[in-house]
This record gives C-alpha cells, structure tokens and sequence, in this order.
C-alpha cells in the first residue's frame, strides 16, 4: 500500500528478502546439477537431491509457505536443487505439472494447495509428496486420516481458526449482524470454510450471505453483490489471487474486510487471527528432511497444523474503511504484525 509499514514490518519484510537471496543463491548453486538423474553423492560425501515445487497460484501466503520450505532445508545443510512450477490457478496446468513431476526422477515433491495438492496425488505415486497450505487434507482425498495417511503423501494443514477470527469480527465491530463471504464455488478447500463461518455465526447471532465465483474476474462483481456488514475472505487461492478487487469494495463502500490470513492483512485487509505461513512452510520442510534424511515413512507421518495463532491488524486500513479498532485487540497483537 501507499503508506509506510511499521518499523517491525520493516525489519520483518528485510529479514525475508534476505531469505529469498539466500534460497536464489542455493538454487544458483545447485543448477549444475541434473534435476532428471537419482540423488548423486557430492565432493563432501553428502547426498545431493532434487525436490519439485508446485504451486496452484501465486499469491503472498503462498509464496510465504514455499520460502519457509526452502529455508527449512537449507537451514539442515541439505544439498538440493528445486525445480519451481506454478500451475496459474489452470486445472489443465495442474494436470500437466503434474504428468510431468511423476515422469521425472525427483527425490520428492511439494504441492502448494490443495487442487495442486490433488493433481500430484493422483498421478505421482514414486516418491514422497507433501502438501501445504491445505484445509481439509483428508476431506479433499488426500489421506485417509489425518493421523494416519496410509500413502506417499502427507504435509501441513493451514485450517484456520474461523470461529476465533469471527470472533474477533464481533470483538471489533459488536454491532455487526451481517457477514458476506466470497469464494470459488468449485473449491472443497473453501467450501468447508464456509460451513465452519456458517456455524461460527450462527452462535453469535450473525447472518451470512455467499458470492461465488469460477475465476479472479469475477471476484469484484461478487463483492459489489453483497449488501452487508463486513466480508470475510476465506483462504480461498481464487479470491485471494483477486485481493485488491475486494478492497476496493470495501474501501469505497465503508465494508471491512477481514481476511482468513495474515498476509492478506498487510496487504490491505483490516484484521485476522491466524497462522503464519511461513512457519508452515518451515514446519513442512523440516518434515522433508526428516524424509530425505531419516528415512521417515508418509504413510505414517501425521499430517501437521500450526498451534501458535496471531492477531494481525492494519490500523491505515481501518482507517480508509471507517473503523475504530478496540485498545484491548490492538494490545494482543505483536508489534511486527501491526500495520500502520
């Protein structure tokens, strides 16, 4: 946005970019390598490996998690070669990305939400996959507990806490008796979003009203069709994607927007309570090292959630759409997560 961030956003934001010079530098280093050959053992005696990354879309939560996997490995002294792919939110993409991972000899696979997630699952089935950044693992088909996956895949959840992030809707807005929530109609990730705001709402009095969409150009027009208190956006990689468009309803209108995540928060949404991506990402890659280092077995690796949950909130976005966010809120959050 046009406004300057805090000082803790600031640093935070420096400490990122240092990372992602820090990943480009191993992937620089390992392009000499053979991305198609099996693990090699290097000049120092340790294995090399090569990991492909896929991604549904880009957008910052996703971005987020990926950098976090990449540091996590090199943060193990592992020698590895990522080959990036991003599938632009095209179910014909995802299909073909994920034709050509189980053609190839990676050492493993990271899939980036949860349709990526679905397409390598059913075409790769030679070496270990993970996910990250998806909801509902074993209701999208992907494992068959959470406990117990039972096959060559296995990751990091992202569900979050609707029922606190409603809650904190109401904490900051009591008034509120209407809630609209935008997301791709076709996406199970999403759609059990929904349930659980329909549920969380429900016990505070609240009414929720749906816009769906297919793709990001419809986004704007579902967000002008809602007539009510605040919209709420789920981690919906369509919507997410179209973030702006939302924003700018908001904005115009005097409706808040409330993200599901904290990225989208410094990205001009007004508030949440949730994870950080990056941490879910690190928290998955550490799981890759276990894998390529230990031995470990995805067929009985738990699939993994994140405990620590934050308040994020941007007081200029408040601002721009009309609300006055409570002291006592404001206090629960870290200083890093505040925008200003």
């Amino acid at each position: 946005m046009a406004n300057a961030p805090t000082k803790g956003h600031t640093v935070k934001k420096t400490r990122h970019l240092l990372a992602l010079a820090a990943s480009a530098a191993l992937v620089l280093a390992g392009c000499g390598s053979d991305s198609d050959s099996d693990s090699e053992t290097t000049a120092a005696g340790g294995e090399s490996y090569s990991i492909a990354v896929t991604q549904i879309v880009t957008h910052a939560s996703l971005d987020a998690s990926i950098q976090g996997f990449k540091d996590a490995i090199e943060d193990a002294g592992l020698d590895v070669t990522f080959d990036d792919q991003n599938a632009n939110n095209d179910q014909t993409i995802v299909a073909s990305i994920s034709g050509a991972v189980a053609s190839r000899d990676y050492d493993l696979a990271l899939a980036v939400g949860t349709p990526m997630a679905q397409g390598l699952a059913q075409s790769v089935t030679n070496i270990p996959v993970l996910f990250t950044a998806v909801t509902d693992p074993a209701g999208a088909g992907l494992v068959d507990t959470l406990d117990a996956p039972g096959g060559n895949i296995t990751g990091t959840s992202d569900a979050n806490p609707v029922e606190e992030q409603i809650g904190l809707i109401k904490e900051i807005d009591p008034d509120v008796e209407t809630i609209g929530v935008i997301y791709h109609s076709g996406e199970p990730n999403s759609q059990v979003q929904v349930d659980w705001v329909k549920e969380a709402a429900a016990d505070l009095d609240i009414t929720v009203e749906e816009a769906t969409v297919i793709n990001t150009s419809e986004v704007q027009q579902a967000a002008n069709s809602l007539d009510v208190d605040a919209i709420y956006v789920p981690t919906d990689n369509t919507v997410v994607s179209a973030l702006d468009s939302v924003l700018q309803v908001g904005e115009s209108k005097g409706i808040p927007v409330y993200p599901a995540e904290g990225d989208s928060v410094a990205n001009g949404g007004l508030a949440t309570y949730g994870i950080s991506y990056y941490d879910l990402g690190y928290q998955t890659g550490e799981m890759a090292v276990r894998i390529l280092v230990d031995g470990a077995d995805p067929a009985s690796m738990a699939v993994e959630t994140q405990q620590d949950l934050l308040v994020y909130l941007n007081l200029d976005a408040a601002e721009r759409m009309g609300v006055t966010i409570p002291q006592a809120v404001i206090d629960r959050a870290e200083p890093e997560n505040i925008i200003e």
